[in-house]
């Protein structure tokens, strides 16, 4: 189609041009130029050919003017680009001062005045140097005005003045005009200023936005939650914070974990204990399961039942098996709590399960076994070998994998993993 639309064009040109020099030919026009006893007669087609062509002389010996200047600035543009270039590279191979250097040099240059020293001041901010990050961006602010901010705040966090850039971000969060990095920076100088209010409320447009990814989004959800939660003053505040938070938010792992543990802690034990169950009844996670382990207080029996009937199909789980011996070490079961505790030690070792194991040790009354025990869990936490063991049969707790069948939706087995 558009080859066509040029064929067309082009006809519509030649037409115009056959009709045009067949009228210009019939009268050419006189023109008479008459200065200081010079006389010039010619036709009006030769006079603006004649024009043309002194327009195009001028123009052509303006450049050759400008040239010899127009070298020295593409020079200077270029040296300025290469300036650039080297100072991200060193700002990103971690010599800060290099890259303050070179950018420095590279603001020089009008169309690259904002980058060059947004990215000069990160380079004195990693460097340490709060106060020169601020003078710096001072002056990007006449070029980039809004990622001059959103730096600013983060180099007021990082120098431990989270209230000062909780204070220069709020402003344009009410008018809801921040990019995605002020929402985060938003929502990070909050949560070091304690107020999980706006921590909270920078989630939200964080979600639209997708900037972070899911992955990096999560991260920050968690810890905002968690913040939130853990800064409920009773009870009270808690379930009014968790019925207003979206279904979304708390079906989050880390936000249930942290709601029941301080519904626990305030004598919410149902409550806790409903959460931790339903959410486990839609998804399995080992961090929830932990969780129903030591949370203190309500019926432990049930809380047995229930434990052990999740291990009917959770059997080689080694967070079920360290809650369901934790549950028993609280029952007085002790033969049972080291039956779970060392089937858990068997397929992961970890701080938790010989502490919880040494509790068990103890409540039987053989007081050796609980030390080794404890001094395991000491290790652990120190990061050194553990060699002591708490088996009182054979002195060895075998560490493989109890193997159990495995079967999919069919019924046909399978190899674990």
């Amino acid at each position: 189609m558009s080859l066509w639309r040029w064929i067309l064009l082009l006809v519509i040109v030649a037409a115009l041009a056959a009709f045009g020099w067949h009228w210009v030919a019939v009268d050419p026009g006189y023109v008479l130029v008459r200065l200081r006893g010079w006389r010039v007669e010619t036709t009006v087609v030769a006079a603006v050919l004649i024009l043309f062509a002194a327009w195009a002389v001028l123009i052509l010996a303006w450049r050759l003017l400008r040239w010899p200047f127009g070298a020295l600035s593409r020079r200077h543009r270029r040296l300025s680009r290469k300036r650039l270039a080297e100072g991200l590279i060193a700002l990103m191979e971690g010599r800060h001062g290099d890259a303050e250097r070179d950018l420095n040099r590279a603001s020089r240059l009008d169309a690259l005045r904002g980058v060059a020293l947004l990215a000069s001041a990160e380079a004195a901010s990693r460097r340490g140097e709060h106060g020169r990050a601020l003078e710096i961006l001072a002056e990007a602010s006449q070029a980039a005005p809004q990622a001059a901010r959103v730096l600013r705040a983060r180099v007021l966090r990082r120098d431990g003045k989270a209230t000062e850039a909780l204070a220069l971000l709020v402003p344009d969060a009410d008018k809801a005009a921040l990019p995605p990095g002020g929402w985060r920076e938003l929502a990070l100088s909050a949560l070091a200023a304690g107020d999980t209010r706006r921590a909270l409320a920078a989630l939200e447009p964080l979600q639209k936005s997708g900037a972070l990814g899911t992955r990096g989004y999560t991260a920050l959800e968690a810890r905002v939650l968690v913040a939130a939660i853990d800064a409920a003053p009773d009870g009270a505040a808690l379930n009014t914070l968790w019925s207003q938070l979206p279904k979304t938010q708390r079906r989050a792992p880390a936000a249930i974990d942290a709601y029941a543990r301080r519904a626990a802690g305030f004598g919410l034990v149902l409550p806790a204990m409903d959460e931790l169950e339903s959410a486990l009844r839609r998804e399995w996670s080992p961090e929830l399961v932990e969780a129903y382990g030591v949370l203190a207080g309500g019926d432990l029996d049930a809380r047995l039942r229930r434990a052990e009937g999740w291990l009917a199909g959770h059997p080689n789980d080694a967070a079920l098996l360290l809650a369901t011996g934790r549950i028993c070490v609280r029952a007085k079961l002790w033969g049972k709590a080291r039956q779970y505790l060392e089937r858990s030690l068997a397929l992961e070792p970890g701080v938790g399960a010989w502490e919880a194991l040494g509790d068990a040790w103890q409540g039987q009354g053989d007081a050796t076994q609980a030390q080794r025990c404890y001094r395991n869990a000491l290790a652990m936490i120190r990061g050194e070998i553990v060699r002591q063991s708490a088996s009182q049969t054979s002195g060895v707790i075998d560490t493989s994998a109890i193997a159990v069948e495995e079967r999919d939706e069919h019924g046909v087995p399978r190899l674990r993993g």
